[in-house]
């Protein structure tokens, strides 16, 4: 054999062998791994556990729980300065936990141009933050009128608020949409998938969080889910979401609720996840009354029992 039909056959070799390694991939579906499972930061603070706000504490005890990865809540941050993201992006990698997800909160219904503005300029702060960070996603919100007194009347109501007088929900999907259609650019700068949440206002509904997605129509703004914000037949409003999520938040609520106690099929939430393609993080949003530290290792194990078959 000469140079010349050593060098085409070596190369028909590597072609057959590439197409082989291809073939072989592709038989492996992504539909059968295991869904890694992180936690929410929120789980452990809760918004008023003191002693379990700070992030070093939370990812210690997530670490120890055994958990995949971890969600930061930006609230819960006291500092948004480069170096102390870091410090908190050092201890995960340390740790072995994913930094998954970065949960921001903005609201764009109102027709004050001047606070959309504000809220729009917030949230591309915390798109570099998580970039800082990161954390490939970053759940957003469309916000609600802020109509009704508190958080308790408008749980009370379901989550639903009336439209400002005057104004009606076309306006706010005009607002939403505007915004996030800027706001898909600045992910794309950054690299972060912003994902719209079912999270009260024009979230309420999968229709209006589909609306904004659809029409935005951008790779960098998907869907957060969030399993317990349908209160009523989540399973089938989960599943219209499912297709275009990137990052599952999973409620629990050992102890009972403080608005509401909702008890979820995980098991059937899994499958509608799998059916639709879903292969990614699964985060732990633990809600309930009892003490976390209890709670939220019995949360992983209904999770890990649900999701990690395959």
């Amino acid at each position: 054999m000469n140079r010349r039909q050593f060098v085409a056959s070596s190369a028909a070799l590597g072609s057959l062998a590439t197409v082989g390694s291809l073939s072989s991939a592709a038989e492996v579906s992504p539909k059968l791994r295991p869904n890694r499972i992180g936690v929410s930061s929120y789980s452990f603070w809760g918004f008023n556990r003191e002693a379990l706000r700070p992030m070093d504490v939370c990812l210690e005890h997530a670490a120890r729980m055994g958990f995949d990865g971890f969600e930061v809540l930006q609230r819960q941050l006291t500092s948004y300065e480069p170096a102390e993201l870091f410090k908190i992006k050092r201890q995960a990698f340390v740790l072995g936990l994913d930094l998954m997800g970065y949960s921001t909160h903005q609201g764009f219904l109102s027709p004050d141009k001047e606070k959309r503005k504000k809220n729009y300029d917030h949230t591309v702060d915390c798109l570099e933050q998580a970039y800082q960070l990161g954390i490939p996603t970053m759940r957003v919100n469309s916000g609600t009128w802020g109509t009704t007194k508190n958080f308790d009347e408008l749980m009370a109501r379901r989550g639903e608020d009336d439209p400002l007088p005057g104004y009606t929900k076309e306006n706010a999907f005009e607002w939403v949409i505007e915004a996030y259609g800027g706001l898909a650019a600045e992910a794309g700068k950054r690299g972060v998938i912003m994902g719209l949440e079912n999270h009260w206002g024009l979230g309420r509904t999968p229709q209006g969080v589909k609306r904004v997605v659809d029409a935005v129509n951008s790779p960098w703004l998907k869907v957060t889910l969030d399993t317990g914000c349908f209160l009523e037949d989540p399973y089938d409003r989960l599943a219209l979401l499912a297709p275009d999520t990137v990052l599952l938040q999973a409620k629990t609520y050992y102890g009972g609720g403080t608005w509401y106690t909702l008890d979820l099929d995980y098991d059937r939430i899994a499958s509608i996840m799998q059916k639709a393609g879903f292969t990614g993080y699964v985060s732990l949003e633990f809600e309930g009354k009892e003490d976390p530290l209890s709670a939220i290792p019995k949360s992983l194990a209904l999770l890990r029992k649900a999701f990690g078959q395959v």
